[in-house]
């Protein structure tokens, strides 16, 4: 450490504090888990993860249809960001926009039959891909108290209020 520059040996340490270094091994987890799959997924099905999790939105309620405005708000995207996305899935047949029966302001998104066959394909390579990387490196007990307690984080998140 060099003793002439306290600021540098308080940065150091703070770098290498126990939460730093274990938010960053999360992140850097779940970065290398999602990158896993979306390979996975343009490799055997054509589509990336976030189409993927459109399609998991769509097809989650088979009587539901789902507002642009909800699914960027669940996928964490801008509007033009969903926009340009639904756009993207037309043109592969993959979901289709209708009018709102309810609002004529606002235009729904549903799967196509397509997008299901592919949504239907895509689970069981997301299935594999997390069962390897994601369930199997951890034991049973462990596996449950991890999801628990990220249950118990995304509540906190949800619910708090900064």
């Amino acid at each position: 450490m060099d003793a002439a520059n306290p600021r540098a040996d308080q940065a150091a340490r703070a770098a290498n504090s126990r939460l730093v270094h274990d938010f960053g091994l999360l992140i850097k987890a779940a970065t290398r888990l999602e990158q896993r799959i979306d390979t996975a997924l343009r490799q055997e099905c054509g589509i990336g993860h976030t189409m993927f999790e459109v399609l998991i939105r769509l097809c989650r309620d088979t009587d539901e249809q789902v507002s642009q405005r909800a699914l960027a708000d669940d996928l964490t995207l801008t509007s033009g960001g969903v926009t340009r996305l639904i756009d993207r899935m037309e043109e592969a047949g993959l979901a289709r926009r209708v009018p709102s029966r309810a609002d004529r302001r606002s235009v729904l998104v549903e799967p196509t039959d397509q997008g299901r066959a592919v949504f239907l394909r895509a689970v069981d390579v997301h299935a594999r891909v997390v069962e390897r990387y994601f369930v199997t490196p951890v034991p049973h007990d462990d596996y449950t108290r991890l999801t628990g307690s990220l249950h118990e984080i995304h509540r906190a998140l949800r619910d708090g209020t900064d």
